[in-house]
């Protein structure tokens, strides 16, 4: 049986491994390579179980470790043509890295990997849909300003999500930030709110999806408990009841050894 660990989800540092202890992939990295290296310990997970690493975009808590790890562990780096040309231009990735542009489906760790077009700020973001051998998939889907059809048709039918839930528009419009990132962030190009998040919970769980991860929480403008709370409340208007029809946890910045086995 496959298991998503959400290593970190935050605005400061993204990775999730996806896989079992013996040979699995990451999603981004976010983070360096010595806390990745401890995460993972944490997790059970030795290193060279990691046979790829895909990348969502090219923003700094995507790929801030990015350079080094694929330097170390000398694995393929799989990105959409236009983020891979924007990681070798900014020094991203090692010379000598071995690098995979998708242009469909991926097969890596025994799963295939399908990306889908998201809604972000940067050049062609992207999420991502693992199907595992026997049939049964995940999906992680953060940094989007908005659920497209396109998203929702990449994520029906996942049996665990890693979905966003950014930010509380309240603490969002009293915070600290200036207007014009404030803007940013609440815009189709920023990211998914509490609320966002609830609306398109009742989409997944509607289309069978049994297990949610709320990551990729701004640590100035979200709690945990509200975002929660945002997507229970959501899903019992829809019908729906926790610990029958689907389970529910947070994402912390940083993996205590938690894990969503689907």
């Amino acid at each position: 049986m496959a298991r998503m660990y959400s290593l970190f989800s935050s605005s400061k540092g993204n990775v999730t491994y996806i896989g079992t202890e013996q040979c699995g992939l990451l999603i981004d990295a976010g983070v360096s390579f010595r806390r990745l290296s401890a995460a993972m310990a944490r997790c059970g997970l030795p290193l060279e179980a990691v046979r790829g690493v895909f990348i969502t975009h090219d923003h700094a808590d995507h790929i801030g470790g990015l350079r080094v790890l694929a330097a170390r562990l000398d694995v393929p780096v799989y990105a959409q043509p236009v983020t891979m040309r924007n990681l070798i231009d900014r020094d991203a990735v090692p010379p000598n890295a071995k690098l995979c542009a998708i242009g469909g489906a991926v097969q890596c760790a025994d799963m295939t990997v399908t990306a889908f077009e998201t809604s972000h700020d940067t050049d062609q973001s992207c999420g991502f849909r693992v199907t595992c051998s026997d049939g049964r998939s995940c999906a992680v889907c953060t940094d989007l300003g908005v659920v497209t059809k396109t998203v929702a048709e990449a994520l029906a039918g996942c049996d665990a999500v890693l979905l966003e839930a950014n930010y509380d528009p309240d603490m969002l419009r009293c915070g600290s930030y200036p207007p014009n990132v404030k803007a940013r962030i609440a815009s189709e190009h920023g990211h998914l709110s509490n609320a966002d998040s609830a609306a398109a919970a009742q989409m997944l769980v509607r289309s069978g999806t049994t297990r949610l991860c709320l990551g990729h929480l701004s640590q100035e403008n979200n709690l945990p408990q509200l975002a929660e709370q945002a997507v229970v409340q959501g899903l019992q208007r829809a019908g729906f009841t926790r610990g029958a029809d689907y389970l529910l946890r947070v994402a912390k910045p940083e993996t205590d050894g938690e894990m969503i086995a689907f």
